[in-house]
């Protein structure tokens, strides 16, 4: 018996999906032309599933400040901080991230699904209590399983049932933490923030959100949902990433909360992990900077979300309850969204497959995100094939020239 016949289950799924075409988890693309567009197997396709919210990865500011790093400081740092010490980037992105939240204290990983892993576990352990949205991302409730706290989960975005479960648990709901995220990656929807606040005053708890892909997206300054709901102050500690608005890779904590500096040697994830180069620490500061202080992209973005998702909508698509960044397409059955996915990559749109186990309901999703560089006629285009291929697989009933 071989050690990964456990996953043997996993097969006939896998085997299915590469009989109907192509195969996401072996897509590999010739060439990425900007944050919109790239080659795949020599057929240029529009990118509609990277995240890339403001559309930096090419910015050329960002592109020169990573390149003049490398040259100054090398490709890496080859250790921990805690092990091969911590360059001067590093300092400067903490407080450069501590300054754009208004906190007093800042740490920085080098992925942010180990801030999840390393902030979470660092914050609660065996004999506390972590409070989580049944939704949660895979990083959070594996950070859970590292932290070996005791696991109390409440209906997505329901505030009435958070507050159900936090009175159950008596004098223990105080100090408990409960963590929730700003936009969730796969529906898009953003949380009841304001009503979750109220509940967490009420019961004496904590409050972590995850703004990993509310981050540039919402508020005026781009901090996210705490912002744009007004209730910053009432949110404990907040965790993001720089993968998605920041167009690089790496997480972040910050908070007011004291003895904040006990976390990097008690998080493992932080502690045992080589620290970002330099090269992704210049990139990101300088994409920090734009995304405080260019409000376009935020505009550019909501404008294109918008697009995209009223389109859907008004075709007969179903979709999120709401436009964000993210536009999740409700496929009637696995079999469909393998077929559709297909379908739209050799039609020129490229974007994420999301099938059970990873998704909220076991639902069949054709999950988009758009970015603040497409082009209106891009989202057009990528609209018309969606059209042209509902149509001919009997996911709609009629177009929408007909219908006008």
């Amino acid at each position: 018996m071989g050690l990964l016949d456990k996953h043997l289950g996993y097969r006939a799924p896998l085997d299915g999906i590469r009989a109907a075409g192509a195969d996401p988890s072996s897509v590999r693309f010739d060439a990425v032309l900007s944050p919109t567009e790239g080659i795949l197997d020599g057929k240029q396709v529009i990118l509609l599933g990277t995240n890339n919210y403001l559309g930096l990865t090419f910015d050329p500011e960002c592109i020169e400040a990573s390149a003049a790093a490398v040259r100054e400081w090398g490709t890496g740092t080859t250790g921990s901080r805690f092990a091969n010490g911590t360059y001067s980037g590093h300092t400067d992105l903490e407080r450069a991230l501590a300054g754009f939240y208004g906190r007093k204290h800042a740490m920085v990983f080098t992925t942010g699904y180990q801030a999840n892993l390393g902030g979470i576990s660092g914050l609660v352990g065996r004999g506390d209590h972590l409070i989580l949205d049944a939704d949660s991302h895979a990083s959070i409730y594996d950070a859970a399983r590292l932290s070996q706290a005791e696991v109390i989960r409440f209906r997505h975005n329901d505030p009435e049932d958070l507050h159900k479960r936090l009175r159950r648990m008596g004098d223990q709901a105080k100090g408990s933490l409960i963590v929730v995220e700003g936009i969730y990656s796969m529906i898009g929807d953003v949380a009841p923030l304001k009503e979750m606040v109220a509940v967490k005053n009420e019961m004496g708890a904590y409050l972590l959100v995850d703004e990993a892909h509310s981050m540039g997206v919402l508020g005026a300054k781009g901090r996210g949902l705490a912002e744009a709901a007004g209730v910053e102050d009432d949110v404990d500690f907040i965790i993001g990433t720089f993968s998605k608005s920041l167009g690089s890779v790496g997480g972040f904590l910050v908070s007011d909360e004291e003895n904040f500096d006990l976390l990097r040697i008690v998080s493992r994830p932080y502690m045992f992990t080589a620290s970002l180069p330099p090269a992704v620490i210049a990139s990101t500061l300088v994409a920090l900077k734009r995304c405080e202080t260019d409000g376009s992209l935020r505009t550019q973005l909501a404008a294109n979300a918008d697009q995209l998702y009223d389109g859907l909508r008004e075709m007969g698509y179903a979709v999120g309850p709401h436009a964000s960044p993210i536009t999740a397409v409700v496929m009637p059955d696995q079999a469909m969204a393998v077929t559709m996915w297909n379908a739209l990559l050799a039609n020129g749109v490229y974007l994420n497959l999301a099938i059970p186990p990873a998704t909220p309901n076991n639902l069949s999703l054709l999950r988009s995100s758009v970015s603040a560089a497409h082009t209106p006629e891009q989202i057009g285009t990528v609209l018309d094939v969606f059209e042209k291929l509902g149509l001919h697989y009997g996911l709609l009933q009629r177009s929408r020239r007909a219908s006008a």
